[in-house]
């Protein structure tokens, strides 16, 4: 029987993000000297919280080196939850932000010993959309969109995120795609995760995408009535698959 080596090392480092900013970023690797691969993982609107914290702690389990920046940092406040409703008021975080901070994520991770070179992404919710965009915007080896919206549809005018729609920048998806989804989910619909699957099809871009009956928005959330333990799990072993696949040396 293969035994895990779990034993890992997690805490909160800083790292430079776009145009030189400081920001906070949570750290988890694993003790060994085995090469590994690093995923860079995109919290969602609610902010750097716990739950995310415990997902970058998954992914060292399992191998990797991962590093959640807290794009809210620049916001000042001491406390996450105050850095996170400041950010929210203001739209969210600006893509071209996103980019630079995801970027300088991925060279943090690249500069840890044993880094093989090899980077994904992952993100959540506005996460999702985000990591979709880094995909499309870095040169990335792996990427995951749980359930991000406003990919190809603009937002309502109630929504907290200021954002524009970001399909036209599919040609320039540089790595594959797995995409994770519910049915019942409103943003982004199934319909919205059809035409996008439609434009990649179309665009000769390597996508995976998966819709959960029975499931709607941050299913994946354990702390949240929307939690569905069969969309979760399923969607945690497709997550280790595909970056099994693409992130070893």
């Amino acid at each position: 029987m293969r035994r895990m080596n779990d034993a890992m090392w997690a805490g909160t480092v800083t790292i430079t993000g776009h145009e030189g900013a400081e920001l906070e970023a949570y750290l988890a690797r694993p003790l060994s000297d085995a090469p590994r691969g690093g995923v860079v993982v995109i919290h969602h609107l609610p902010g750097y919280d716990p739950p995310t914290k415990e997902i970058v702690r998954r992914f060292a389990a399992h191998g990797y080196a991962a590093l959640m920046p807290n794009l809210y940092s620049r916001e000042g406040a001491a406390d996450p939850d105050d850095q996170a409703a400041a950010a929210r008021a203001k739209g969210g975080v600006p893509d071209d932000q996103l980019v630079g901070d995801v970027a300088g994520a991925a060279a943090h991770l690249n500069g840890l010993d044993h880094a093989n070179g090899r980077i994904g992404v992952i993100g959540y919710c506005s996460g999702g959309r985000q990591a979709f965009l880094a995909a499309c915007s870095l040169d990335l080896d792996a990427a995951v969109d749980c359930y991000g919206a406003f990919v190809v549809r603009e937002p309502p005018p109630d929504a907290p995120l200021a954002v524009e729609p970001i399909v036209s920048k599919a040609p320039d998806l540089s790595c594959p795609l797995l995409g994770l989804f519910g049915e019942e989910d409103r943003y982004p619909s199934p319909e919205e995760v059809a035409e996008l699957g439609a434009e990649l099809t179309r665009l000769g871009k390597e996508h995976e995408f998966h819709v959960y009956p029975g499931a709607g928005h941050a299913f994946f959330a354990v702390e949240r009535p929307a939690f569905r333990p069969e969309a979760a799990k399923d969607g945690w072993a497709k997550i280790f698959d595909f970056f099994g696949c693409h992130l070893s040396a």
